[in-house]
């Protein structure tokens, strides 16, 4: 693959190459390839053909998955959050012990692979905020909590230049992989100021359907603001907030 050099790159295709534009600058790259249509018949790429079902599930497992928390993710992801849960979730589909190749699933493999996953790795949850917190889901009556105790802002969050206040987020879902659908809940806290007064403690709680038996997630997350005359504004569109999956809960 080659990359671009002058000042006038180019877009599209021209002959047999292509030129795009990526994060890394103007590329390069052969059409070449072998033609899809063999691809798609030929016995020789069964193995291909396979990998490329799973990947395309795992791909339409992390979508679900995403769109269930959305109102968090939108606001707290980085550029390449979607790759990166397609890739979790390709870990899932081959830990599935039970299926045959090319037809392993998200369902029958461990869900609980995706427990940690950070939506902003440019603002990991752990080296964002210290304060110590209890998470629990309670598939009986359907809660998915964290309690948090009280804590001083200036010595348990890890603030960007310029926030003034943060707020502490909370989602629980239960996602349903076999019918793509879902159920989801949110919670916050109070906007609080970030000085070096003990704020109370802080309990959130996410309600979904009791009994479940499909997967359930629990997300945490902090977002900043800036104060400015009384209103508050999201620094960098969210790209300072931090969003993790802290429990998981396959069955």
């Amino acid at each position: 693959m080659a990359q671009q050099k002058g000042f006038l790159p180019a877009k599209g295709r021209m002959g047999n190459l292509s030129y795009y534009k990526t994060r890394d600058g103007y590329l390069i790259k052969d059409k070449g390839g072998i033609d899809k249509n063999r691809i798609a018949s030929d016995p020789a790429f069964q193995r291909t053909r396979e990998n490329g079902a799973e990947f395309g599930s795992a791909g339409k497992a992390g979508k679900l998955l995403r769109n269930a928390v959305k109102a968090l993710s939108q606001k707290s992801s980085d550029g390449r959050a979607v790759s990166r849960l397609t890739k979790n979730m390709f870990k899932v589909i081959k830990s599935d012990a039970v299926s045959r190749r090319g037809e392993r699933n998200v369902v029958d493999g461990n869900i609980e692979l995706v427990q940690g996953f950070e939506f902003n790795i440019n603002a990991v949850l752990g080296t964002t905020f210290y304060a110590p917190y209890t998470a629990a889901i309670d598939r009986v009556t359907g809660n998915l909590s964290v309690d948090i105790d009280a804590f001083v802002p200036e010595k348990a969050v890890s603030r960007p230049e310029g926030a003034t206040h943060f707020q502490i987020n909370s989602a629980g879902a239960e996602v349903d992989f076999e019918e793509n659908v879902y159920v989801s809940s949110f919670s916050s806290s109070a906007e609080m100021p970030w000085d070096n007064t003990a704020t109370a403690p802080v309990s959130l709680e996410n309600a979904v359907p009791a009994n479940s038996t499909r997967p359930l997630f629990l997300l945490l997350g902090i977002e900043f603001f800036q104060e400015v005359n009384g209103e508050m504004y999201s620094l960098r569109n969210g790209g300072y907030n931090s969003l993790a999956i802290i429990r998981v809960s396959a069955q």
